[in-house]
């Protein structure tokens, strides 16, 4: 079974959330099950410059007027299936991000960057005697990707299989409808039984609307999304094509994320070795300048600070779990206001309050080894995987039931809240404070929650289940 898996970012070599963490370790499990899979990405200028031995396959040509394209292979350490890379300069040898530049605006060519790259791997689907390797399946991956189902449809040539999936619903990749002639993509395609996003163009509708099947991160995320409520817009296409759409859950690297083996921690530690823990509480407590204290529940914060992630909801209530002597350390950034009101609580309780404003890996792996609780009160989560890290190094994860929050986190491994409140927050964590003082439950959890099988080998069967349905479909 061969398998071109088409993302815009992928780990270590480049990411900027869930995606980058998916597309770099789901590629190595299907590799892992003797899946014969490459990984497509924009050769970014910061990807260049980590793989190593790259080297030019073929060109591909000048696609959309914006300069020849070359397929590039390459190799990075911690990536084990083979990496091809779509080269096009004018579009990707640039600095900053891969979809915004050094001063955080999106590039307004996005539109352009990514229909070529789309229509690049919409090539490489039809044209194995280019490589000598044509894929039976596209697993392609949000937005920038979502031409590629679009591209072939144009074609109407013989082709691969395709899975789309979704990462999250509310990046849609819109653009003005004047994108399609700017690619030389058909008029006809703009319509509500197509592109059309509200008199727009939606690379992410797309994808949904032309690829055979579908997916994204959790089960419970995929009920959600066909909703009035979550849907984007998009849940009438959704629900019409819930045949088609698996939820399925992703996982973590457990290599990467082990309490045995970090060497980003203070102490190793494991099941049976539980007690450590108390030597990296102290330590992450050192680090964010809070007082060393193994009798207050200490609880973590590792996000983005932005509404989505319940954050303002936080703010409102955790004084009241101050008072009662816990206390909060937090790692992330986004939102100023959110950032100022955070450095404005450390202010208040300076004792009690660690904020570290910024990406700081392995002070993210300290926070899940010292923290007695992690906090994700999220107004959605597609699928998240900051629970899963929690669960596994015995941090207590106190979540929203929504989402992948729901499928990965009960009462006996953490602590869950349904609306979204303040005053329901309040309630779990006060419940979480209590819980706490009975340190022999509190172990019995902590146990529970280490227990749980969270890497991608699930995950990687279930997508190897629909690659397989795909094939003979297409047979």
């Amino acid at each position: 079974m061969k398998v071109l898996f088409v993302s815009s970012e992928a780990h270590p070599l480049v990411k900027t959330g869930g995606l980058g963490d998916v597309a770099g370790a789901l590629p190595r499990s299907l590799q892992a099950e003797g899946v014969d899979v490459r990984l497509l990405l924009p050769a970014y200028r910061h990807v260049l410059q980590q793989v190593e031995s790259t080297k030019p396959l073929f060109s591909m040509g000048d696609l959309l007027g914006t300069g020849e394209v070359w397929l590039l292979q390459g190799y990075h350490p911690q990536v084990t299936v083979p990496i091809w890379l779509v080269d096009c300069p004018a579009l990707f040898d640039r600095p900053g991000g891969p979809y915004q530049d050094e001063e955080g605006s999106d590039w307004a060519d996005n539109g352009i960057r990514f229909s070529l790259f789309a229509r690049a791997a919409a090539l490489l689907g039809i044209s194995g005697a280019l490589t000598g390797w044509r894929p039976d399946v596209l697993h392609l991956n949000d937005w920038q990707s979502g031409f590629v189902p679009l591209w072939l449809k144009h074609w109407g040539a013989e082709r691969p299989a395709t899975l789309f999936t979704v990462h999250n619903l509310q990046y849609q990749g819109v653009f003005p409808k004047t994108l399609l002639s700017e690619v030389g993509l058909p008029e006809h395609f703009y319509s509500m039984h197509g592109v059309e996003y509200h008199q727009q163009v939606s690379m992410l509708k797309a994808g949904l609307y032309y690829a055979d099947q579908l997916s994204t991160v959790s089960p419970t995320y995929a009920n959600e999304i066909q909703s009035t409520e979550m849907g984007e817009g998009l849940d009438g296409l959704l629900a019409d094509r819930s045949e088609q759409l698996n939820g399925v859950l992703n996982g973590i690297d457990t290599a990467v994320w082990n309490p045995q083996q970090d060497e980003s921690i203070a102490k190793k530690y494991s099941l049976e070795t539980l007690s450590s823990r108390a030597i990296n509480k102290e330590q992450l407590q050192t680090t964010l300048g809070v007082s060393v204290n193994d009798e207050a529940p200490l609880f973590g914060l590792v996000s983005r600070l932005v509404p989505q992630k319940g954050v303002d909801l936080l703010l409102t209530v955790i004084p009241e779990i101050l008072q009662r002597g816990a206390q909060l350390v937090v790692l992330g950034s986004g939102d100023s206001a959110l950032e100022q009101w955070l450095l404005h609580l450390q202010q208040q309780w300076p004792q009690q309050v660690g904020v570290w404003i910024g990406y700081n890996e392995p002070l993210a792996h300290a926070m899940m080894a010292g923290s007695d609780v992690i906090l994700v009160p999220s107004r959605f989560e597609p699928c998240g995987l900051t629970q899963m890290y929690a669960l596994r190094y015995g941090a207590l994860p106190l979540v929203r039931r929504t989402g992948g929050l729901a499928d990965t986190v009960d009462q006996q491994s953490g602590f869950l809240f349904d609306d979204v409140s303040s005053e329901s927050l309040a309630v779990v964590l006060h419940e979480a404070v209590d819980s706490y003082s009975d340190r022999k439950l509190w172990k019995q959890k902590q146990q529970y929650a280490m227990k749980q099988a969270l890497g991608w080998e699930r995950s990687a069967k279930h997508y190897i289940e629909i690659y397989q349905s795909l094939m003979q479909v297409e047979e």
